[in-house]
């Protein structure tokens, strides 16, 4: 039997069209398979790729992540061989070795696993991103955590050479607990310090989850580690501390915020990592709907005026912020950013670091900033009067300008900058757009499925004047660890600022006037947007409802 191509079945199984095979056949490069190019765009997920690979070649796929995996046959596999070939080896009978790979193809790997063993090696399939996340558990950590719960006692003192040598037990398990991390698409790694013991928790898709529990005595020695590698004063512990890591995990560039705060029961660290190669996103994968996209397009093409991106901590503001630098970055236009910190560094953007130390303030680096012919002045955040002010005189010079406000919603923006201090007609002659923004956790497209919306979602869709008869939900799968989400998106309401709006802004319209005007000029809020979201089966009505208030 001739075997069929992968395309062809992609296509036939109705999971990509003929056009996405063809768009992408023609933009891969030479040597990449066509799974993972598909698997870049965003067409497939593993999941789908994997069972229709399993169709093709007569191969059978299992969940890897939460097979009971014998300690014993780690030893049978190098490390070196597992990690270079993805293969995890799952169980054995009699002279039969069965090892998950990310490409059972790979006759190669599979002779070269027989070599290393003298085991006859029976293939299985399994998504990359289990097999990594498998591999760096039974492998790395669990060989760390031995090591280390050998070499040091609760009595130990911190020794210099424990926490600087690259090959000591500490070193090793900090790094390992940071690449996990980044298999699990974690933004953040808590070391939280209890009374008994040492918590590790990764948040993931905006939940936190307890990952591990180490023993107390190991406590100072991983924060030790971890100060040393964000250049932190290790000795003192007693004052909140940040720092900033520049590291690689697997060939890719990861920079990492540390901060530190002395808690009762000791330190607790949390890094905030910023996932170089997924953060400066295509304005266009953000999430804007097209009448959304379009509006905001509008506004970053203006020569001057402010654009303000509102939300809350977390709420994905700054990458949206960079997103548009990215678009705008070419080189016949000058960028400069204040910000506090400079969370990505971009590459032909003049980006400054706020110092309070040394007198340096979004004030003043606006300040100087105006004296070097920008075309585009991006602030981190407007937090004061002064630095509102400057932002608007930048604005009406000339200059167009980005930043972020601490607001709930588009219209209060407006209402933020007046409670600031700054005149209406200011206000009017210089805002041009605002965009308040949240994010929702997406269902997972490996086990969403449609169910029937529950009576209140239908009360709820009819309130906005949306009808919705089913919805997406997802049942609990390995690859979204159970929780029926999978990644994160951004909803948004999106402001111009029109002539009609200056007006009320200009005769002091209240939020509630300007938010009814814009209610009956057809604005999409919030919950809207969201809610379209749901009818589209990205995200569910509890998500949305979890960000965006009712009213």
């Amino acid at each position: 039997m001739a075997r069929r191509r992968l395309g062809d079945l992609l296509v036939e199984a109705g999971l990509i069209t003929a056009e996405q095979l063809t768009h992408t056949l023609n933009t891969k490069s030479p040597d990449e398979k066509l799974g993972d190019a598909l698997l870049r765009e965003g067409f497939i997920t593993e999941q789908q790729l994997i069972e229709v690979l399993e169709f093709q070649l007569g191969i059978p796929h299992v969940n890897i992540y939460q097979y009971p995996i014998d300690q014993e046959l780690i030893q049978l596999v190098p490390k070196e061989l597992a990690k270079r070939h993805y293969a995890m080896p799952i169980r054995r009978d009699k002279n039969r070795l069965f090892v998950a790979m990310a490409d059972p193809m790979d006759y190669f790997a599979i002779e070269e696993i027989r070599m290393a063993t003298g085991y006859q090696v029976e293939p299985a399939i399994a998504t990359k991103d289990d097999l990594y996340r498998t591999i760096t558990k039974y492998y790395d950590l669990q060989e760390s955590m031995e090591e280390i719960m050998g070499e040091f006692s609760p009595k130990d003192t911190i020794d210099e050479a424990k926490v600087t040598d690259e090959d000591s037990p500490v070193v090793r398990l900090v790094n390992q607990i940071i690449a996990n991390g980044l298999a699990q698409r974690a933004s953040d790694i808590h070391f939280d310090p209890q009374e008994t013991e040492f918590r590790v928790r990764y948040r993931v898709d905006g939940v936190l989850r307890t990952e591990r529990t180490l023993p107390k005595h190991m406590q100072n020695i991983i924060v030790a580690r971890i100060k040393i590698m964000a250049n932190l004063n290790i000795t003192e512990s007693r004052l909140p501390q940040d720092g900033r890591i520049k590291t690689t995990v697997n060939f890719k560039p990861v920079d990492i915020r540390v901060s530190t705060l002395p808690t009762i029961f000791g330190e607790k660290v949390v890094m905030r990592i910023l996932d170089l190669s997924n953060a400066l996103n295509n304005i266009e994968k953000i999430g804007f709907t097209n009448d959304n996209l379009v509006k905001f397009q509008t506004m970053l093409k203006q020569p001057n005026g402010i654009v303000l991106i509102t939300g809350p901590t977390g709420s994905g503001k700054s990458s949206t912020l960079y997103a548009a630098l990215n678009q705008m970055n070419s080189e016949d236009v000058n960028i400069i950013t204040v910000e506090d910190p400079v969370e990505y560094q971009l590459e032909g953007v003049n980006q400054i670091q706020v110092n309070e130390d040394v007198g340096l303030t979004f004030a003043n680096g606006l300040r100087s900033i105006l004296r070097q012919d920008p075309d585009i002045v991006m602030i981190g955040e407007i937090r004061d009067t002064e630095t509102a002010q400057i932002a608007i005189r930048a604005s009406l010079t000339g200059h167009l300008v980005l930043s972020t406000l601490h607001t709930n919603s588009a219209v209060a923006g407006v209402t933020r900058l007046i409670d600031m201090g700054i005149e209406s007609y200011l206000i009017s002659s210089s805002v041009i757009g605002i965009i308040a923004q949240r994010l929702v956790r997406k269902v997972c497209r490996d086990c969403g499925e449609e169910v029937e919306a529950t009576e209140r979602e239908k009360d709820i869709f009819a309130e906005r004047g949306l009808e919705v008869h089913t919805v997406m939900r997802g049942s609990g799968c390995p690859s979204c660890n159970n929780t029926g989400y999978r990644g994160r998106m951004a909803i948004q309401e999106v402001l111009p600022i029109n002539d009609a709006i200056r007006k009320l802004i200009m005769t002091g319209g209240s939020t509630a006037e300007i938010r009814q005007f814009v209610q009956e000029n057809g604005m999409k809020f919030l919950l809207d947007d969201g809610l379209l979201k749901v009818i589209n089966g990205q995200t569910t009505t509890e998500e949305v409802l979890r960000v965006a208030s009712l009213d």
